[in-house]
């Protein structure tokens, strides 16, 4: 495995530009194709360059993959947003709905050292404290709360999960875990990018600004290295709508915000001996900026838009395994 995530041959290689969607149709890539101009085409699995629209893939999101002679990763912006001098083709894929990448050939998933996840809305598909406040009564109340987080539209995140917290008090301890038996359900493709993601080598990290009652049941259902949350309070039974992070070394027990979400992602890049330049972050809120902004690559999985515009992909209509398709490793 390589220190440093892959470069050899991509300045000789083409960038390619991945269209998928769960239910791609070969008019919607015809169309993209048109729009992108002359001298674009799609290939055969064969090339590298897929066309396999309604075909059994790796992932659960039909591909189509474009590819342009002459183009190189010199050219290319650094945000991933494509070769210089071509069509805005991820505005124009975003018109089709369908999801879009520029990938540099030859990369592999192989190449990167630790995988970062959010948890709420990003490896499960619910936020936890929006359904725990509904068992009393008070999910709307806290979930406006939520999301105006996650928009990046309170500033200070400790005092809205306490704001959040505090509604939850009185309620029993046993929700908690009503919560996790019946609500809470993996995101599609979680499974197969973890078990990918271990499989080619890498370390796996949760780190959540939501609770541990959560983490610790996720940790090893998906073979998780590595997780840091929240704790919600405890006493004789009974959430007393108080809350903490986990412990530190130093002893005290921050909440788990955006600081400490990306000191996190350093202290564990450290911890397996590479950078953050190493890691690949994927998260959907304005609190996952700040650890998104230290990793070698950086995935915005239907997030807010505020997230979207500063991250190096973007994930708006497939599951969390359409990023193997990007990966020489784990795209077929």
């Amino acid at each position: 495995m390589s220190s440093t995530p892959s470069t050899a041959s991509t300045d000789a290689s083409p960038w390619q530009l991945v269209i998928q969607h769960p239910s791609l149709a070969a008019a919607t890539v015809t169309a993209i194709g048109q729009q992108l101009g002359a001298g674009w085409h799609a290939r055969s699995a064969a090339s590298g360059v897929r066309f396999v629209a309604g075909a059994p893939v790796a992932n659960s999101a039909a591909a189509a993959s474009f590819s342009t002679p002459g183009t190189s990763s010199r050219a290319a912006e650094a945000t991933a947003r494509g070769p210089a001098g071509v069509p805005d083709a991820l505005a124009i894929a975003e018109r089709h709905g369908v999801d879009a990448a520029w990938i540099r050939p030859g990369e592999r998933l192989a190449d990167y050292r630790l995988i970062a996840f959010d948890m709420d809305s990003t490896l499960i598909t619910i936020e936890c404290i929006d359904e725990i406040a509904d068992y009393a009564g008070k999910k709307a109340e806290v979930a406006a709360i939520t999301e105006a987080a996650m928009r990046g539209e309170i500033r200070d995140y400790d005092e809205s999960l306490r704001r959040r917290a505090a509604l939850l008090a009185g309620l029993p301890e046993s929700v908690l875990q009503r919560v996790y038996d019946e609500r809470l359900r993996l995101t599609p493709g979680a499974e197969a990018l973890t078990a990918a993601a271990r499989e080619a080598g890498l370390k796996l990290l949760l780190v959540s600004g939501g609770f541990t009652f959560f983490t610790d049941r996720l940790k090893p259902r998906l073979g998780l290295d590595f997780t840091r949350a929240n704790r919600l309070e405890v006493r004789d039974g009974l959430l007393t709508g108080r809350v903490s992070g986990q412990e530190s070394r130093d002893g005290s027990s921050p909440i788990v915000n955006a600081g400490i979400k990306r000191r996190t992602v350093e202290e564990t890049c450290a911890a397996i001996g590479c950078t953050p330049r190493e890691a690949i972050v994927v998260g959907d809120g304005a609190n996952d900026l700040e650890m998104m902004g230290v990793a070698g690559m950086s995935v915005a999985f239907h997030a807010k838009p505020v997230v979207r515009a500063k991250t190096t992909y973007a994930i708006n209509h497939g599951g969390l395994d359409t990023m193997l398709a990007w990966f020489a490793d784990t795209s077929r």
